[in-house]
């Protein structure tokens, strides 16, 4: 079994979709710190101004884990980011199909950033035609070594869901220990992502994006837009 572990986020870019939709799992590692300003909260659309960040406000301390993140509710950012998209997308082909969902999607209420995060990224992949099942971390039991060691709590998760292969971003693939994941008889693979270039509203394509705006340009097709950008090959240990 396949499994791709990440942080979850808020309208996520398509090389995140692209990891989820080769899995046998997609695990949300909501155990982890939250990362200000990186994209946990927040993510960007395309309007006639060029990109523009969509960001849930959030009240937290330096070294809070994500599920424990609450949001600011008592700013209006919720109407604020569907009349940015309603605005940017109006013209869009797929805005019509999607639009009721959205409206309703924001419609509701969330008091804690990882349900907000974790939702949005849901119902995108829905929408993408993605079906792959999901899990939290926080859900998981895990050893008290794997909360403290990056790797170890890694390797923790695939054994707590059975999973023989681990899918690794070329970023994250930096930093693993590929022998403990060895030593587990867990095989790594790493995601190359080469951003592809598809027909946007407003002018010059902007790389980049939350998968929304390939959604809502391209419809039933994005899935396999967004999919052709990857290739995965295996990371092995280092020789001794």
């Amino acid at each position: 079994m396949k499994i791709a572990i990440h942080q979850p986020h808020y309208l996520p870019w398509l090389g995140y979709f692209a990891k989820w939709a080769v899995a046998d799992l997609f695990v949300f590692l909501d155990t982890v710190q939250y990362e200000k300003n990186g994209w946990q909260n927040r993510n960007r659309i395309k309007t006639r101004d060029g990109p523009r960040w969509l960001t849930a406000p959030v009240r937290t301390r330096l070294g809070t884990a994500i599920r424990d993140v609450t949001i600011d509710t008592t700013q209006p950012w919720r109407a604020r980011h569907l009349r940015a998209i309603d605005n940017a997308y109006a013209k869009a082909p797929s805005w019509p199909r999607h639009r009721d969902e959205l409206q309703s999607f924001y419609g509701r209420e969330w008091d804690r950033l990882a349900p907000l995060a974790v939702e949005s990224a849901q119902w995108l992949a829905r929408a993408l035609g993605i079906s792959i099942p999901t899990r939290l971390a926080s859900d998981l039991t895990l050893p008290a070594r794997a909360r403290t060691d990056a790797t170890s709590r890694l390797v923790a998760l695939c054994q707590a869901v059975g999973a023989d292969t681990y899918l690794a971003g070329r970023d994250g693939a930096l930093y693993l220990a590929v022998d403990q994941f060895a030593a587990a008889g867990i095989a790594v693979e790493t995601q190359r992502y080469e951003h592809p270039v598809y027909a946007q509203e407003h002018g010059e394509f902007a790389p980049f994006l939350s998968a929304l705006d390939l959604l809502l340009m391209h419809g039933d097709e994005a899935l396999g837009i967004l999919c052709g950008g990857s290739t995965w090959s295996p990371l092995l240990p280092e020789p001794r």
